[in-house]
């Protein structure tokens, strides 16, 4: 198989490159279009709330956006664009294999249980037939400032219409019509992980819950490592969960410590009501604090302010936000800017640091010889 030149790899521009493979199923030839070797998007997929996650990072959005956009004006039945090894990770919470991910035009395409069973049989799909140009006429044009509002306003889009489900061992995403497939392109193109590092976006709306879901981070890369790496550890000790709810929870649990933010974990269910964390209480001790009430009755600023005055190894401002958001049953990440900088008020500056000790110098010993030199 051919690969593509390694400066075109992170390419996602109109025209892109793509491979075509020919595939039988359900009595008929159909055309499977891939991504070329060489292309350094990665993709995971995951269940979480009951709604099925299409994984990545800003790239893998841009990516993913040109194949929908480009799907959208596919009108010859029996095409679909599939994802699969070597551009699938584990994802990035607790290293979970990736299920390949089809795109299937759901208004020319039909794919029922049965394809996607035939499909998956015939993976991982090694020959390629030759190479497609990808083309997303519009799109660029459509991202433009002010132009996409226009695009939702012309078409009063109404959200609904796709599917997006697992079959068979493959994530389906299949919009129903052209102008799905082309909201979808332009919600996953506008996706941006510059302010909170993560992003997201739903693909049907909300009734009791939601089918399908991207979402992209901006360490997306450095997450799934920190998962393999957590997970291994894991499956080499003795007694490894073989649950794999069990499992996923343990990984989660040592990537934190591999993460080195386990401390952050300041409030924790510890089977019979809520306690600190094992991480936490080892760096609050020092500050004369052992559970959760004392933390309260002292507060995260005055804790923090304690262990600092201890020199508390790896202490920083994430633990105060971490703190203070224990105790109100949040997530540090919801402490906003506004409480932050309430909480930096009445921290108020660090104290002088401590001048360096300066070692006095010491002439190395010369050791004399145990042969006398004549």
């Amino acid at each position: 198989m051919k690969h593509q030149r390694p400066g075109t790899g992170g390419s996602v521009r109109d025209g892109l490159k793509l491979h075509r493979h020919t595939v039988r199923w359900s009595g008929r030839a159909h055309t499977v279009i891939t991504l070329r070797p060489g292309t350094r998007a990665r993709f995971s997929t995951n269940r979480f709330h009951e709604t099925w996650h299409v994984l990545s990072d800003d790239h893998g959005a841009r990516l993913l956006a040109r194949l929908l956009w480009g799907l959208a004006y596919q009108g010859r039945p029996g095409t679909v664009v599939l994802i699969d090894r070597p551009f699938l990770s584990p994802n990035p919470f607790d290293a979970d294999p990736a299920d390949p991910i089809v795109l299937v035009p759901g208004w020319c395409t039909p794919f029922d249980d049965y394809a996607a069973r035939q499909l998956r049989r015939r993976l991982p799909l090694s020959r390629s037939e030759g190479t497609v140009r990808w083309h997303t006429f519009g799109l660029d044009r459509t991202l433009e400032p002010g132009a996409s509002e226009i695009w939702w306003k012309q078409r009063r889009y109404r959200d609904g219409e796709g599917d997006i489900a697992r079959r068979h061992g493959l994530l389906v995403v299949q919009p129903r019509t052209p102008d799905d497939a082309r909201a979808w392109a332009l919600l996953a193109a506008e996706l941006d992980t510059t302010r909170f590092g993560t992003d997201y976006t739903y693909l049907d709306p909300w009734d009791q819950g939601h089918d399908g879901e991207i979402q992209i981070f901006r360490r997306f890369r450095p997450m799934v490592g920190v998962a393999r790496r957590a997970r291994t550890q894991v499956l080499s000790r003795p007694g490894a969960p073989t649950d794999p709810d069990a499992l996923r929870a343990s990984v989660w649990s040592e990537a934190e410590q591999v993460r080195g933010d386990a401390h952050l974990r300041v409030r924790q269910w510890q089977g019979r009501g809520w306690g600190l964390g094992d991480a936490a209480a080892a760096m609050l001790a020092p500050a004369g604090v052992t559970t959760v009430d004392e933390l309260a009755d002292v507060g995260p600023v005055e804790a923090y302010r304690r262990m600092r005055a201890a020199e508390v190894k790896g202490l920083g401002l994430d633990m105060l936000w971490a703190m203070d958001a224990a105790l109100t049953y949040r997530d540090r990440s919801a402490v906003d800017a506004e409480r932050r900088r309430e909480l930096l008020s009445e921290l108020g500056p660090p104290p002088p640091s401590r001048p360096p000790r300066r070692r006095r110098y010491r002439a190395p010993i010369r050791r004399t010889p145990a042969y006398d030199r004549t």
